[in-house]
C-alpha cells in the first residue's frame, strides 16, 4: 500500500530546464507542483469528505439522542436498528479508508515527493550557475536556502490541505447544520466567524515577522557561534576566550529579546481566542437552550449544537497555529527564491555547439574585462598562442593573470573583445565541450569531500584503476596516499579527505589535484601557481613530471616562482591589464625591464608583489 502511493508522483520526473525560472511566490510553486496536481485534486477531495464526515457525526449524534427519546428500547431498536448498524459500519470502514487515503496523499505522496522535486531541480539549477555567481554569495547560504525552501513548501502544501481546507469544510458545515435546524443558531456562529479571523489577521500580521526575527536572531547566533569555532586557532592563539564569549552573548541577548516579543503575542492571541470561543460556545448552547426552552428545538438539536461549538473551540488554536505556519513557511520558501529562483546568469547560445578542437590554437583579440568597475582586470590585450606552444603568464598581483584564465575556461562573459580556440570564438560552443578540452590546476587546490580515489578519478571518471594509479604516481603522489588512513579506518585510495582537503597538507592537496589533471589528458593545459605549495625536493620531481605532460600540449602558466616558467617557449608580462613585455627567458633578462626587475628582486624565486589581491583581478 505504501509503495503505491510512495509511486504516484517521480520526483525525478524529467522536465523542461529553463534560464528564467518564476520570481513570483505563486507561480513558482505552481511551476513545481505540475507533477502533483492530478494529487492536489484528489487530496482536497478526500480533504473535504473527511471534514464532512466529522461533522456529519456530530449532526448524527443529535439525531440519535432525539430517536432514543421516541419511545422505549425495544421500539426504538425495532424502527431504528438497521440505520444505527449501518451507521456504525460507516463510522468502522468508510471513515477509516477515506481518512487513509487522506493521510496516505499527505504523508507519502505529497510530503517526501514535493519537497524531493523541489530540492533536486534546485540544486541542478544553482549548478548551471557560473562560478562569478558562486563568488559573490556565501556557499553555507546557497545550501542552507537549498536545504530550507523545500521542506517548507512541502510544510504551505501541507497545511493548506489538512488545515485550511479542512477547517473551511467544517465552518460551511456546521452553518449548514446550524441553519437546516434553525436560523437563528446561525447568527452567534457567523459573528463569531467575523471575529475569528480578525484575529486571525491579526495574528498573522504580526507573528510571522515576529517570528522571522526571532529565527534571523537564532541565526545570528549559530554564525558567530560557528566563527569561534572555525577560527579556533586565533582565538586559543590570542586568548580571546571572554571576548568571543561576549560577542556570542550579544547575539543570544537579542535572540532572548526577540523571542521574548514573539511569546507576548502568542499570549494576547491566546487569551483573546478563549474569550471569542467562550462566547461562540455561551452564545450558540444557550440561544439552543432558550429555543428548545421555547419547544422550537429538540433536546438532539442541543446536543449536536454544543458538541459542535465545542469541536470548533478545539479546533480553531490549531488552524491559528497551522496558518500561522503556512506564512511563516511560505516566507521561508520567498526567501528561499532569493537564490534558487536567479536567472542563469552565463548561459549557451541558443546555436551553441561543441567545441571543434583541432590542434589547440588560442587567438586573444582586444581582450577587456574590468569585473564592472571600470578599471582592473585586462585592458584590450591581443595574444595568440600557437598549437603546442607553452606560454608563461607572469606580473604583480592585479595585473591580470587569473582573469585572463578565468575567461579563457568562460566562467565569466568578456566584456569586449574575444577568444578564440581553433578559430572558434568560445562564447559560440557550449561551455561544456570547452572545459573538457582544457586542464587547470590552480594555487588552491581544493578537493571534493570524498576518497582520493573519487578526487582523482573526477579528471576521467571512466579511467581503470590502473591510468588512476599511474596518474598518482606521475603527481608524486603514489607513496603517501597508500599511507593515509581516515578516522573510520578507510586506507589508500579508499581514505577521504575531508572538507576542501582539509586533512591532507597543501603539498599533499596539490599532487592530486595534479593526478587528477595529468588523468584528464586535456589537449590545452592551465597551470595557475601549481607547484607552489610543494616543497623544493617535491617540487623538482614535480616540475620534471610537468614538462612531460606539457608536451604536445598547448600550455599557459601562471606562476610568481619565476624558475618554474624559465624553459617555457615564451613568457608573457601583464603590468595593469596590458601586455608590457613578451618573449623568451633570455630575451626577457637581456632587456632589463620588468621581468629583469623581477627576476632581481625575487626571494626563493617569487616576484616581490606589490599591493592588490589575485582574487580581485
Amino acid at each position: 500500500m505504501f509503495r503505491f502511493f510512495e509511486n504516484l508522483v517521480d520526483p525525478y520526473v524529467s522536465y523542461e530546464e529553463t534560464d528564467e525560472p518564476p520570481r513570483r511566490l505563486l507561480p513558482f510553486l505552481m511551476d513545481y507542483a505540475k507533477p502533483f496536481r492530478r494529487v492536489f485534486v484528489a487530496t482536497a477531495g478526500f480533504t473535504t469528505l473527511v471534514a464532512m464526515i466529522e461533522i456529519a457525526l456530530i449532526w448524527y449524534v443529535g439525531r440519535l439522542v432525539d430517536l432514543l427519546n421516541n419511545g422505549t428500547p425495544a421500539e426504538v431498536w425495532a424502527a431504528h436498528g438497521t440505520e444505527f448498524i449501518l451507521a456504525a459500519l460507516a463510522v468502522l470502514l468508510i471513515r477509516p479508508l477515506l481518512g487513509g487515503i487522506d493521510v496516505a496523499l499527505l504523508h507519502n505522496t505529497i510530503l517526501p515527493n514535493f519537497g524531493t522535486l523541489i530540492r533536486w531541480r534546485s540544486h541542478r539549477h544553482v549548478l548551471r550557475q557560473p562560478v562569478g555567481w558562486f563568488e559573490n554569495d556565501f556557499a553555507g547560504r546557497i545550501a542552507n536556502r537549498i536545504m530550507q525552501t523545500p521542506p517548507a513548501a512541502g510544510d504551505a502544501v501541507f497545511q493548506t490541505f489538512d488545515a485550511v481546507a479542512f477547517a473551511f469544510t467544517t465552518l460551511i458545515g456546521s452553518l449548514a447544520i446550524l441553519s437546516n435546524a434553525d436560523i437563528r443558531l446561525a447568527l452567534p456562529m457567523l459573528v463569531w466567524i467575523g471575529l475569528y479571523f480578525a484575529l486571525l489577521r491579526w495574528t498573522v500580521k504580526r507573528v510571522g515577522p515576529a517570528s522571522t526575527a526571532a529565527s534571523d536572531a537564532r541565526s545570528a547566533i549559530t554564525g558567530r557561534v560557528v566563527d569561534s569555532y572555525t577560527n579556533i586557532h586565533s582565538v586559543k592563539m590570542f586568548a580571546h576566550h571572554d571576548r568571543e564569549v561576549a560577542y556570542a552573548g550579544e547575539a543570544i541577548e537579542t535572540a532572548r529579546k526577540t523571542f521574548q516579543t514573539e511569546m507576548r503575542l502568542i499570549t494576547k492571541m491566546d487569551v483573546a481566542l478563549t474569550n471569542l470561543n467562550g462566547f461562540l460556545i455561551v452564545s450558540v448552547t444557550g440561544l439552543a437552550l432558550w429555543l428548545w426552552y421555547h419547544g422550537q428545538a429538540t433536546i438532539g438539536l442541543v446536543a449536536a449544537a454544543t458538541a459542535l461549538v465545542l469541536r470548533l473551540n478545539n479546533m480553531t488554536y490549531w488552524i491559528m497555529w497551522a496558518t500561522s505556519n503556512l506564512v511563516q513557511a511560505l516566507g521561508v520558501v520567498r526567501e528561499g527564491m532569493e537564490t534558487i529562483a536567479q536567472p542563469i546568469a552565463l548561459t549557451d547560445s541558443a546555436d551553441a555547439k561543441p567545441l571543434d578542437y583541432q590542434a589547440g590554437r588560442i587567438e586573444i583579440q582586444a581582450l577587456s574585462h574590468h569585473y564592472g568597475r571600470g578599471s582592473g582586470g585586462l585592458a584590450r590585450v591581443d595574444l595568440t598562442v600557437e598549437p603546442g606552444e607553452k606560454i608563461g603568464l607572469v606580473g604583480r598581483s592585479g595585473s591580470g593573470k587569473t582573469t585572463l584564465v578565468k575567461l579563457m575556461l568562460r566562467f565569466y562573459d568578456a566584456e569586449g573583445g574575444r577568444i578564440l580556440i581553433d578559430g572558434q570564438d568560445i562564447a559560440g560552443v557550449t561551455q561544456d565541450s570547452l572545459r573538457q578540452m582544457i586542464g587547470m590546476v590552480q594555487q588552491d587546490s581544493s578537493l571534493l569531500h570524498r576518497s582520493v580515489r573519487e578526487n582523482i578519478l573526477y579528471g576521467r571518471p571512466d579511467a581503470t584503476e590502473a591510468e588512476m594509479v599511474e596518474a598518482a604516481k606521475r603527481a608524486e603522489a603514489h607513496d603517501f596516499i597508500m599511507d593515509l588512513t581516515d578516522p573510520e579506518g578507510r586506507k589508500g585510495y579508499d581514505a577521504q579527505v575531508g572538507e576542501r582537503g582539509v586533512k591532507l597538507s597543501g603539498g599533499q592537496r596539490q599532487r592530486v589535484a595534479l593526478a587528477r589533471v595529468i588523468l584528464k589528458d586535456a589537449p590545452i593545459l592551465v597551470l595557475d601557481e601549481a607547484t607552489s605549495a610543494l616543497d623544493s625536493e617535491v617540487e623538482a620531481a614535480i616540475q620534471e613530471t610537468l614538462y612531460g605532460v606539457m608536451e604536445g600540449k598547448t600550455v599557459i602558466a601562471i606562476a610568481h616562482r619565476l624558475s618554474t616558467i624559465a624553459r617555457m617557449d615564451r613568457i608573457v608580462v601583464l603590468d595593469d591589464g596590458m601586455i608590457a613585455e613578451e618573449g623568451d627567458h633570455a630575451g626577457l633578462l637581456a632587456m632589463g625591464g620588468l621581468y629583469a626587475r623581477f627576476w632581481d628582486r625575487q626571494s626563493g624565486g617569487f616576484i616581490g608583489t606589490d599591493d592588490g589581491q589575485e582574487a580581485a583581478e
